[in-house]
């Protein structure tokens, strides 16, 4: 996992970077993040050029990075899994792209850590407000 910014209260915000790294996000918060990020990966990897010769995947990971969304975990400082969210690629809106923040069980995260989500939000440069983020939200 790669750092990505503080948060109040002790936690912190990581990116999720390999399939390894997903598939324990979704064993610890009990959710399907795991297959989206899976599933982003494949779609991104089938859209990639290959280089000619032996240098055929040297730009495959930052590819990867440009082209997929981007897929963070909150922690608590004693490690704990708080909350998970996916963001567009380069954490910038675009357009319907879903934005998605749940905590455990696809709970509602907002309520324990809205100070945490906008830290995120402050970082990316965007609003992550609970009713477009949070996809089980009463309408």
């Amino acid at each position: 996992m790669q750092y990505v910014c503080d948060a109040p209260k002790g936690r912190t915000w990581f990116r999720i970077e390999t399939e390894a790294e997903a598939a324990e996000e979704s064993r610890l918060m009990r959710h399907a993040v795991e297959r989206h990020f899976t599933g982003a990966q494949r779609r991104a990897r089938a859209s990639y050029v290959p280089g000619p010769g032996l240098e055929r995947d040297i730009g495959l990971k930052d590819h990867l990075a440009r082209t997929m969304p981007i897929f963070l975990t909150l922690r608590a400082d004693d490690g704990t899994g708080l909350a998970t969210a996916m963001l567009p690629p380069g954490g910038k809106p675009l357009g319907e792209f879903p934005v998605i923040v749940v905590g455990a069980e696809n709970a509602d995260p907002y309520a324990a850590h809205a100070d945490a989500i906008e830290a995120l939000g402050r970082h990316f440069g965007v609003k992550l407000a609970r009713a477009r983020c949070y996809p089980y939200a009463q309408k």
